[in-house]
């Protein structure tokens, strides 16, 4: 932005220091001088040296000059001394300063780092450099993001690209399996486009916000996967309290869908359950999806919120997903001002948990 040079807040404070301490001094000169002229009569004054005669405009000429003499020196004191104190009072701002100008110039990874006792300065420092964590936190994210992104997109393409060559190439090839292979290729690429753009909404956050029951979408959810489920053989159970919440239906229907998809797809070969519970609590609604499946480490856990990645090799070879259940999950999640937390089961599987805010009655 564009502005006029002002004066510094160097000076600035230099000013209003030197301003106080004159202002003081004048009250104090002020004061003695009304006493002495006020309530000090004209007369004899006996002293162990003699006796004198005190004459009030006498003591006016004689305390003028001295008045002069004292008001210049405390106007030095006040610019010198508030010169200095003021440059050390800022000294944390202007390491503040350096640091957001680099910042500004594309490196995050620079902190502060204020040494001393918490004050003011000190706090601005330390939230400024947690400001700065997280930024670079979330452009790292977003660069690999996009790495893993151009990648999962460039790979359907790829394979586009051969199954044409083929078949330009060889011209007595049949070309119904080539327009199978071509129409699973396309879909996998419109269904990897629409994770990402459901991805991009909820982080963006662009939607409107309606009262939404979380036990009517795990029912509809459930209901919409369950020839999916018996095809595999899983049974799902549903149960709960009505679990009121504010938010965007599609979004959440989304969140629990994946939820129930990934419970499925990441279950046992044969006779895999999956369990999906809401709870009502004072404060916060509760969705709980908890599967059979094969051993988690917690390292593993840790990773599946990730864009682009699986915990295990999927059992299913269909419904292959693109790698954003989850990542797609815990951003609606975080859209909604929710948490999400995913907890190895000892037995094998996953316990899945989100909670978000409930209405005020």
């Amino acid at each position: 932005m564009g502005r006029a040079r002002g004066f510094s807040v160097r000076l600035k404070l230099t000013l209003s220091y030197a301003g106080f301490i004159m202002v003081v001094g004048s009250l104090l000169i002020a004061t003695v001088g009304i006493y002495y002229l006020w309530y000090l009569p004209d007369g004899w004054i006996s002293t162990s040296s003699g006796d004198f005669w005190i004459d009030r405009g006498m003591l006016v000429r004689s305390f003028a000059p001295f008045v002069t003499v004292v008001m210049a020196v405390l106007l030095a004191i006040g610019l010198v001394g508030g010169w200095f104190l003021a440059g050390w009072m800022l000294t944390p701002l202007a390491r503040i300063t350096a640091a957001t100008r680099t910042a500004a110039n594309g490196s995050l990874a620079h902190r502060i780092r204020l040494p001393g006792r918490s004050d003011e300065f000190r706090e601005l420092a330390d939230a400024f450099d947690i400001m700065l964590a997280r930024l670079e936190a979330h452009v790292t994210e977003q660069r690999r993001f996009a790495a893993n992104a151009s990648h999962e997109l460039r790979t359907p393409l790829a394979i586009t690209q051969t199954l044409l060559d083929v078949a330009r190439n060889d011209s007595t090839r049949a070309t119904g399996e080539l327009v199978e292979r071509l129409h699973t290729v396309n879909a996998r690429a419109i269904d990897l486009t629409e994770a990402l753009l459901l991805l991009s909404r909820a982080d963006r956050r662009s939607f409107t916000r309606e009262p939404v029951d979380l036990s009517l979408l795990a029912e509809e959810a459930t209901e919409t996967l369950l020839p999916l489920a018996e095809e595999h053989g899983v049974t799902l159970a549903t149960s709960g309290e009505v679990a009121p919440t504010i938010g965007s239906h599609a979004l959440l229907l989304q969140l629990t869908t994946n939820l129930v998809h990934n419970a499925i797809v990441h279950n046992l070969p044969a006779y895999g359950a999956v369990w999906i519970t809401t709870v009502l609590h004072p404060e916060t609604v509760v969705l709980i999806v908890e599967n059979t499946g094969a051993e988690l480490t917690p390292a593993v856990v840790a990773t599946l919120v990730e864009p682009f990645q699986r915990g295990t090799v999927r059992i299913r070879t269909d419904h292959a997903g693109v790698g954003l259940g989850l990542a797609i999950v815990d951003s609606i999640t975080r859209a909604h001002a929710g948490s999400l937390t995913l907890v190895a089961r000892p037995t094998g599987g996953l316990h899945v948990t989100v909670q978000l805010p409930r209405p005020p009655t």
